[in-house]
C-alpha cells in the first residue's frame, strides 16, 4: 500500500463547526451488530431515499436498481478494510490500543493512540502515551509530532517485524467503536467488490451490496465503475474536518463517468469516499480525469458539488463533518426532512445500519 504524491498539506481554512444538522441520536439507533446477525441479507437494510423534488420513500436497499434509469452510473470505492486495531503498552506500563490510520510518503504512519474502555476503546485523554508503544508480535510505534494540529492524531514511526499487511493480518482486528457490542470477523467489515486493502475504517456505504444487486443494475444498463480511497479513522473531533486521504481515479472511470455525464445520465457516488473522490479529481466544469495523489478537498455547501448527482450513503452523527457534503448534494430543507424521516421510522445508523439514496 504505497503512496506516489507528495505528502499532504492541510486544507485552507474553513469554518469547522459551521451550521451542521445537529438532532439526538437514540442510543437504541445505533446498529450495534451486522444485518446478517439481526437474520438479513446484506441488501435487505433498509434504505430511505430522497428525491431533491422533496419526495421520500421508505424501501430496501435490494430495490436500488429500480430508483436508477438505464444510461446512469454507480462509482464505487473498491479499498478494502485493514485489520487496524493492534493492543499496545507504552513506556508508563498503561495498556492501549493503537488505531493505523493513514501511511504517509515516507514510510511513517499517522495513528490513534486509544485509551481500553471495556470491550472497546475511548479518546485518550490527558498527556500522550510515552513512547515507546510496545504492540503485539514484537512491533513498537514512536509518536513523533501531532498530525496537522491534531489532538488526537500523531505521525509516528513503525517498527514491524514482517510487512504491513502480513502484520495486521496476524495482530490486528477491525477498528470497533463502542456501539458495537462485541467484535467480528475481518469478513464483517468488507464489501464484496473490495480490491485492495487501505482503508483504516470501512467504507461502509457500499456494505449492502451483494452480487445480485451489482448484476441487476449491470443488466438494467446501469454502469458500475471503481475508483480508490484509502479513508483514515473517523473519530473526528467535533471541531475537525476530514483529514488528507489518498485517491485513485483510474483513467476508465474517468471516462466512463464524462460518457455519463455527456448523456444526461446521473452520476452516483456511493459513499462519502467516492464524492471526495470523484470531486477532486473534477476541473471547474466537471469533467473528470484520471488522478492518483493526495486529496484535501472539503465539501461544504458553499463549494458545491460538480460531478455527483446522487449519493449513497450511511446515517451520519449529530454535527458530523459529513453532513456538510450531503447538504452540498441535497440542500439543506430536504436533508432535514430526511434526518426527521428516518429518526421517526427509526433507521439504524452506523456501519452495520440502513443507507440514505439521494437522488
Amino acid at each position: 500500500m504505497s503512496a506516489v504524491a507528495a505528502s499532504p498539506a492541510r486544507p485552507a481554512a474553513v469554518d469547522a463547526a459551521g451550521d451542521r444538522l445537529a438532532f439526538d441520536l437514540p442510543s437504541d439507533l445505533e446498529a450495534r451488530e451486522p444485518a446478517e446477525a439481526r437474520g438479513l441479507t446484506r441488501d435487505a437494510v433498509r434504505m430511505l431515499v430522497a428525491r431533491r423534488d422533496g419526495r421520500l420513500a421508505h424501501s430496501t436497499f435490494a430495490l436500488l436498481p429500480s430508483f436508477l434509469d438505464p444510461g446512469d452510473l454507480v462509482v464505487v470505492n473498491t479499498s478494502g478494510t485493514l485489520a487496524a486495531a493492534v493492543d499496545g503498552v507504552d513506556a508508563a506500563g498503561r495498556s492501549l490500543v493503537v488505531h493505523l490510520s493513514t501511511q504517509l510518503d515516507d514510510g511513517r504512519w499517522v495513528v490513534e493512540p486509544r485509551a481500553v474502555d471495556g470491550r472497546a476503546t475511548a479518546r485518550w485523554s490527558g498527556p500522550p502515551p510515552v513512547s515507546p508503544i510496545m504492540l503485539a508480535g514484537g512491533a513498537t510505534v514512536a509518536l513523533q509530532v501531532p498530525h496537522l494540529g491534531s489532538r488526537r492524531l500523531w505521525v509516528a514511526a513503525l517498527d514491524l517485524p514482517q510487512p504491513v499487511l502480513t502484520y495486521l493480518a496476524v495482530h490486528g482486528r477491525p477498528i470497533r467503536y463502542g456501539y458495537v457490542d462485541r467484535p467480528w470477523p475481518a469478513s464483517a467489515y468488507q464489501n464484496v467488490y473490495a480490491t485492495e486493502p487501505g482503508s483504516a475504517e470501512m467504507p461502509s456505504a457500499g456494505r449492502p451490496f451483494t452480487a445480485e444487486v451489482i448484476t441487476r443494475l449491470v443488466a438494467k444498463g446501469v454502469g458500475v465503475v471503481p475508483v480508490v480511497l484509502h479513508t483514515g479513522v473517523a473519530s473526528l473531533e467535533a471541531d475537525e474536518l476530514p483529514y488528507p486521504e489518498h485517491v485513485r481515479v483510474p483513467a476508465a472511470s474517468a471516462v466512463a463517468v464524462n460518457a455519463a455525464r455527456a448523456r444526461g445520465g446521473r452520476v452516483v457516488a456511493v459513499g462519502t469516499t467516492v464524492v471526495r473522490a470523484l470531486e477532486s479529481a473534477a476541473t471547474d466544469d466537471g469533467t473528470v480525469a484520471s488522478y492518483d495523489g493526495w486529496t484535501d478537498l472539503v465539501i461544504t455547501p458553499e463549494r458545491g458539488v460538480r460531478v455527483v448527482d446522487g449519493l449513497l450513503t450511511g446515517w451520519h452523527e449529530p454535527e458530523a463533518s459529513h453532513l456538510l457534503m450531503l447538504e452540498a448534494v441535497a440542500g439543506r430543507p430536504l436533508l432535514e426532512r430526511s434526518y426527521q424521516a428516518a429518526l421517526a421510522e427509526r433507521y439504524l445508523w452506523h456501519e452495520f445500519g440502513d443507507v440514505h439514496l439521494i437522488i
